[in-house]
């Protein structure tokens, strides 16, 4: 099995790698955010917590919209139909400009109803400012994933990752100057990573957009790209995609996002630790969906070509990867559980609720690993709503419900919350897999 796969697995890591640290630099925004104001207080680490939880809902609304692009652009590569790919990046520079536009003014009204979450007051009042910056950082983040995604989608990945790269280095170094007051700027606290986030966004979406508009490498993909004009056809085909896309994202992260406010009702030092297992867990969560990009943009281009035989080769090698990969990640956390929370604070109570938390996350790495990789393939095949039914299914039917259950009226509290969370992703990881094995074996 493994002589079979070998090469498939040499592309793929070389596909997804680049993809991996590009899109965990998602992640390590908040992460950073996190560890930087985290160091300062547990009511800071607590606002950060909030204002991410709400604004990432937002955020994967419009990484779901612009990824309507990726399998649309592999697919016509693969078809060889490159005077398409430049009018497709143009349909979807203006969708994704006016996604970005909404979900500003999205962000910004949402910041003004967080003190009707039930949240701790002190903790409402730092995040409210700093969501605010967060809003206004989606428009130059929705820049940037539209020419990303328009690179990846022909198999150039390394691009994103370097400015993904540089960007983060660039958003930890302004975090720590603004919020302690370094280099003779005052301190801004919370506030201080809201401006670091928003000046780091901003470069890297001009940057990324420059790059791919001037490299000579995507000259003959943009030659149809100044000239095209907006097609309703077109914008529908990238909604078809997008949309439900969205909706994937909406409902897997707004069930973490409700997760967060149901442990905000038990209490600061319940929501810290809950920020503490989420944000680690998230990283390894970014790191599965590069390769769950990387499967994404494999079988599209073999869709694309209808070579439907590699294309489940492709697929399956995606799964041996992610199952070694998040299998090592959960062995770490379960091993680490009472040394990685020591990464953020020292508070002994919030120490001793993050523990447990990483156990489970330790436990429900390899399903969610499944599920993201599973979603990709399909997106590959064009494969949208089904899956997006099945998301819904596993953590708004499952997984909050359950989760609250365990957590309120069994007394589990943040554990039993997590504990629905882990079922959640078990029935959409099973679900998600049968799903490609009967559509990819209906073309052979």
């Amino acid at each position: 099995m493994l002589k079979k796969y070998r090469s498939h697995y040499r592309s793929n890591i070389k596909l997804a790698y680049p993809v991996v640290i590009s899109q965990l630099g998602h992640t390590l925004v908040a992460l950073s955010d996190s560890l930087i104001v985290g160091h300062k207080s547990s009511v800071a680490l607590a606002a950060v917590s909030l204002g991410n939880a709400v604004f990432t809902v937002i955020m994967m609304i419009g990484i779901g919209i612009s990824f309507g692009l990726t399998p649309l652009i592999a697919q016509e590569n693969g078809r060889n139909n490159l005077d398409k790919t430049g009018k497709l990046l143009k349909n979807s520079l203006f969708i994704n400009m006016l996604t970005s536009l909404f979900l500003c003014a999205l962000t910004l009204t949402a910041s003004h109803f967080l003190g009707y979450l039930g949240e701790p007051a002190e903790v409402v009042l730092l995040a409210q400012p700093f969501m605010n910056l967060l809003g206004i950082s989606v428009i130059p983040l929705m820049l940037f994933l539209t020419f990303k995604q328009f690179a990846e989608g022909l198999g150039f990945t390394k691009q994103a990752m370097r400015i993904s790269i540089i960007g983060n280095v660039l958003n930890i170094f302004l975090g720590i100057t603004l919020v302690f007051g370094l280099f003779g700027f005052r301190s801004f606290g919370v506030i201080g990573v809201g401006i670091s986030t928003l000046t780091d966004r901003t470069l890297m979406g001009l940057t990324m957009a420059i790059y791919v508009l001037c490299a000579r490498r995507f000259k003959n993909y943009l030659v149809k790209f100044r000239a095209a004009r907006l097609s309703f056809e077109r914008i529908i085909n990238i909604l078809r995609i997008g949309v439900p896309v969205a909706m994937q994202y909406l409902f897997e992260v707004s069930a973490f996002t409700g997760a967060a406010i149901m442990v905000g009702w038990m209490g600061t030092n319940q929501l810290a630790a809950h920020q503490i297992a989420l944000s680690l867990a998230a990283i390894t969560y970014m790191m599965a969906s590069g390769l769950s990009a990387a499967a994404t943009i494999q079988t599209g281009h073999s869709f694309g070509k209808g070579d439907f035989l590699h294309l489940r080769e492709f697929a399956i090698s995606s799964y041996h990867l992610v199952f070694i990969f998040m299998g090592l990640t959960g062995l770490f956390f379960i091993s680490l559980n009472h040394v990685l929370p020591l990464l953020y604070l020292h508070d002994l109570n919030v120490i001793r609720i993050a523990s447990p938390l990483l156990v489970i996350a330790g436990l429900f790495q390899l399903f969610d690993g499944f599920q993201v990789v599973g979603l990709g393939i399909l997106r590959g095949m064009s494969d949208v709503k089904v899956p997006t039914l099945i998301t819904f299914i596993a953590y708004w039917v499952i997984g909050l419900p359950i989760g609250y259950v365990l957590g309120f009226n069994f007394h589990l509290g943040p554990n039993g919350i997590w504990i629905g969370l882990l079922l959640g992703l078990a029935f959409a990881a099973i679900l998600l897999f049968k799903r490609f094995q009967w559509k990819s074996r209906q073309h052979l």
